[in-house]
């Protein structure tokens, strides 16, 4: 029989805007393929290996400081702010 289930915990996350800084602060790199190849040319390195990041999506930190992207429709469906 399934069951539905709830997070218990809060994650930290900010909106990616394609500043350098930000860039830097993630160490989010380019592809190493020619941009005429794909238009999804920025990676942020996670634990299970790089994530196509472009802007507008979401970096999320979980509770042991690693990194992931969700995209920004699925973040607005899925998480409210709560601070």
């Amino acid at each position: 029989m399934r069951h539905e289930y709830r997070k218990k915990t809060t994650i930290k996350a900010e909106q990616f805007d394609g500043s350098d800084e930000m860039i830097k602060e993630y160490g989010i790199h380019e592809a190493n393929v020619p941009p005429m190849v794909t238009d999804l040319n920025l990676y942020l390195p996670t634990k299970e290996g790089d994530m196509v990041i472009k802007q507008d999506d979401w970096i999320a930190t979980g509770i042991d400081g690693e990194h992931w992207v969700i995209a920004n429709d699925i973040f607005c469906k899925a998480y409210e702010r709560c601070d």
